[in-house]
Formats: structure tokens, C-alpha cells, sequence
């Protein structure tokens, strides 16, 4: 880890702010052995901060459940194990919002009421809508100001109170899953197989900017992907490349794409 990197990781004013908070934030909690941790983050902000940290013992990728989108970095002592990110004093904390369900509430009229209450999108996590109820990860200082104040999103009233982590409800992601076999696993073959379009129209949407591995934009129609990389076209959607099997008969590659619907 070198402090020095970032300006060789950053891509624009903003990045290198950011990091250099996140720098500052993990470095105390190295030096000073004491759990520390930076805001949520997005996931092409995640993947900033793997460039310039690595897989380091001790730091985690946490938003309150497995799989969570926005997600804080943390980094814990060696005195304390991975299950601690879910103990009562984690960083993250989970709010449910109950209301009547004949109410129909959407993930952008939470998010909407949550910046309204004048709450900085760095302090939000996911957003999980259900039926009658919406379940929320927040930064641990802002969830008592919410518990006081933040009691509607438009002309729906409902009540806060704040759950276990455990106990959140997470909504199922609708997924396509796609068996293909690909000549190679470069980003124009896999967005090609994943979204059903022709090779030569993938490789416009990366030329064009339009792509993103793991959250960074990437214009290289032959950039590899690997398993377990998720893959965003702006305009088609969102897709992961789930398994790299082995070569069929043909010596092509045998895959395992999901599609989020």
C-alpha cells in the first residue's frame, strides 16, 4: 500500500479527494490498531480503493448483507474476526420504514426523502424496498438523526426504528442465467453473449464509453473479463460473469453469464 499511488489510480479531481479520505481514515486505524472504516461507497469507488489497497488481512468490503452494492471499507484489528461487522456496534446500521402497503414506494422515493432530510449520500447503503416496508443501511452517527426526524418520503408517513442486521429483508435479484461458449472472455464477447447483441454493436458500446467492469469505465473491446467480474452497459443493463468452465471439443470457452432483470 503507498499513499503515493493515488494519483496514478484517481481518474478525475474528485477520486483523488476521495481516496485520500479513505487514505487517511484506514491508515489511522492501521497505525493505531483500532477499527476504522470510510463512508459507503460506490461500487466503481470500491474498485478504486482495491487499486490502491489490495486484499490486505484485515480489510473488508461491508454494506450490511453479502452482495450489498454500496459498501463501507473497514479494516479490523487482529483482535477481532470478520463477525464483528455485524455486531451491535458495526459501523453499519439497518433502519425499517413500516407504512401502509397500498402505498407504493420506490427506491428513488426513499432515496429522494433521505437526501431532502438533508442526509449525505455518502452515509446511505442500499435501499431494499418491500411491500409495507423499506429496509435501509446507514452509517451508525447519522441513524439516530434519522430515527428522530425522518418519518416520510412524499405524502407517505411510516415508522423508523432501527433492526439487526441479521434480521433485514433483502429482496431477490430477478436473474437470467445464460450457458454459452465463447471464442474468448474479452469484454466485447461477453457483453455480446450476456445482453443477446451482435459482437460488432457490443464493441460500439465500449467504444463509446458505455461500459464498465466492476464499476470502472473501460473502452478496450478486448480488455479480459474474469469470473466473478460484473459487467454494466449503460442503456442495456447489468450482467456477471458467474463461472469460466473449461474448453469444449472446440476449443471454445464454456460460460455461465447472469443478467439482472
Amino acid at each position: 500500500m503507498d499513499r503515493n499511488n493515488i494519483d496514478k489510480i484517481a481518474k478525475t479531481p474528485e477520486d483523488r479527494l476521495l481516496l485520500a479520505k479513505v487514505w487517511d481514515k484506514i491508515n489511522a486505524g492501521l497505525r493505531k490498531n483500532i477499527p476504522a472504516n470510510s463512508c459507503f461507497l460506490s461500487p466503481r469507488e470500491l474498485e478504486l480503493t482495491r487499486l490502491l489497497f489490495g486484499e490486505p488481512e484485515g480489510l473488508y468490503r461491508f454494506g450490511g448483507y453479502v452482495e450489498a452494492e454500496r459498501q463501507m471499507l473497514v479494516y479490523l484489528p487482529e483482535y477481532l474476526d470478520e463477525n464483528a461487522l455485524s455486531y451491535e456496534d458495526s459501523p453499519v446500521a439497518c433502519l425499517r420504514a413500516t407504512y401502509y402497503e397500498g402505498d407504493s414506494l420506490t427506491h428513488r422515493d426513499f432515496l429522494g426523502a433521505l437526501m431532502g432530510a438533508g442526509v449525505a449520500r455518502e452515509t446511505v447503503g442500499d435501499i431494499c424496498v418491500g411491500r409495507g416496508s423499506c429496509d435501509f443501511f446507514v452509517t451508525r452517527e447519522i441513524a439516530p438523526y434519522l430515527i428522530q426526524n425522518f418519518d416520510s418520503a412524499g405524502r407517505t408517513r411510516f415508522r423508523i426504528a432501527e433492526i439487526p442486521l441479521t434480521e433485514a429483508s433483502i429482496p431477490e435479484p430477478e436473474i437470467k442465467e445464460i450457458k454459452d461458449t465463447l471464442a474468448s472472455c474479452r469484454l466485447d464477447a461477453v457483453i455480446s453473449s450476456g445482453f443477446r447483441i451482435g459482437r460488432s454493436l457490443a464493441g460500439d458500446y465500449v467504444n463509446a464509453g458505455k461500459a464498465a467492469i466492476n464499476g470502472l469505465p473501460c473502452t478496450k473491446s478486448d480488455k479480459a473479463v474474469s469470473e466473478g467480474d460484473k459487467v454494466s452497459v449503460r442503456g442495456l443493463g447489468k450482467i456477471r460473469l458467474e463461472q469460466v468452465n473449461g474448453q469444449t471439443k472446440k476449443g471454445r470457452i464454456s460460460v455461465v453469464i447472469h443478467r439482472y432483470v
